[in-house]
């Protein structure tokens, strides 16, 4: 029986190892076979639509519109189309006041979910690019010409950028949490895209050519989705860092946890439905960095369970102290998140790894016993620029200047600022 117990514990052991530090590993080896993915240049100005989905938006929907509208590309070559989906705050009062020509609304009517916000908008969409991005999301201005500068190439489908959180006070646990994932998340797609294979885009901020656009499924995450049907299409799918989204991070553990649970959700459900997409590269890339991770709580007990059992040898009971205090640090981690205390990276770093794979676990067998997540409600506190309202705006030049007044602010507290990102540090 020990030595059946020391095969289950070096088995999690192995299960995580592969998923946080093999799979990265295996691809730097491979990226040194293949060219480095360089921008081709200037692809003539393509015109670009920028799609978005918004539901019950009146802190963000304003500046998001004048921020776009003022994107650093040629003004007729740019279009922004919106979707209010049965929006019932001032949404749709604020897009009512938009009078500039390359803006369109739309609203759906009853509540339909972001994906068929998005079929609509694609329907009348005129761009020979889709842009997507999220209505809280603040955008440089010169990000929309580096990314266009990909497609170039033709070969190239689809290029996606960084998400990066603005600090709004002191980090909590679960926006220092975010931090480190969503840097963990970029060297991954960094790694990823010298195989010109990045195997999901940053839903916030990426972009494919409208021809090869697929109509979403209700209850799937269009930016898995979509680059599952472009990655079966044989088209390349490139991560730029130099692209970067500015979001605020949620720093409720519910909210979350909700969130995570939601995008693995509807991940494992995409997978089902589009097994056909996943082959050969693609197959082990899903296998190895979304599946396995989805079952990440199955190791942690593995280990634990094994450690209890093992305990008796001192190797093992040494292990079973180090997960003891581990654990004790996620405790502590909570406490701190649930309180909105600062949370420091001691505490803020177990508790976020275990926030999230539980809410893996959970969101995967959800999805098994049948539920959907065709519409959702936005994490609440992730909405609104900074310390700035723009709630009561009624048009895009009031929220214009509620923007300029506060950009000082928002960008002096971002942790690697644009010029950083544009000088190769990062």
């Amino acid at each position: 029986m020990t030595h059946a117990w020391t095969w289950v514990f070096w088995l999690g052991v192995a299960w995580l190892g592969y998923v946080y530090a093999g799979y990265p590993a295996l691809l730097w080896c491979a990226g040194l076979l293949t060219p480095h993915n360089t921008p081709c240049g200037d692809p003539d100005s393509p015109k670009v639509s920028v799609l978005l989905s918004a539901r019950n938006e009146q802190k963000d929907i304003g500046w998001k519109i004048a921020e776009t509208l003022g994107w650093d590309y040629p003004a007729e070559k740019l279009e922004v189309l919106v979707a209010s989906d049965a929006s019932d705050d001032n949404t749709d009062e604020i897009l009512k006041g938009v009078s500039d020509p390359r803006f369109r609304y739309i609203r759906l009517e009853p509540r339909r979910g972001k994906n068929e916000a998005l079929n609509q908008l694609n329907e009348i969409a005129t761009g020979e690019l889709l842009f997507f991005s999220d209505a809280n999301s603040h955008i440089e201005p010169s990000c929309v010409g580096r990314m266009v500068r990909h497609f170039a190439d033709p070969k190239v489908g689809c290029v996606t950028g960084v998400e990066r959180t603005i600090r709004d006070g002191e980090d909590s646990a679960v926006t220092t949490g975010t931090r480190a994932s969503l840097g963990y998340e970029a060297l991954v797609n960094e790694l990823e895209s010298r195989l010109g294979s990045v195997l999901v885009c940053d839903g916030s901020i990426f972009c494919i050519r409208r021809s090869l656009f697929h109509r979403l499924q209700p209850d799937l995450a269009n930016d898995l989705e979509l680059p599952l049907y472009i990655g079966a299409a044989g088209q390349k799918i490139l991560f730029d860092p130099s692209i970067v989204s500015l979001e605020r991070s949620t720093s409720s553990p519910r909210e979350e946890f909700n969130r995570k649970r939601r995008i693995c959700g509807q991940g494992i459900l995409g997978m089902w439905r589009l097994q056909r997409c996943l082959r050969g590269l693609r197959a082990w890339q899903f296998l190895s960095r979304k599946l396995l991770r989805w079952f990440g709580a199955v190791p942690l007990l593995l280990i634990l369970v094994s450690s209890v059992m093992l305990a008796a040898n001192p190797f093992f009971r040494v292990v079973l102290a180090l997960q003891a205090i581990f654990y004790g640090l996620a405790i502590a981690g909570w406490w701190s998140a649930a309180r909105q205390r600062p949370g420091g990276s001691l505490t803020a770093f177990p508790f976020f790894f275990v926030l999230v794979h539980v809410a893996a676990l959970v969101g995967v067998v959800e999805a098994g016993f049948g539920r959907r997540f065709s519409v959702w409600d936005s994490a609440v506190q992730s909405r609104g620029p900074g310390a700035t309202s723009v709630a009561s705006a009624s048009s895009v030049a009031a929220t214009k200047a509620a923007v300029i007044a506060s950009g000082v602010e928002i960008l002096a507290a971002i942790p690697d600022s644009y010029a950083e990102l544009h000088s190769g540090k990062r």
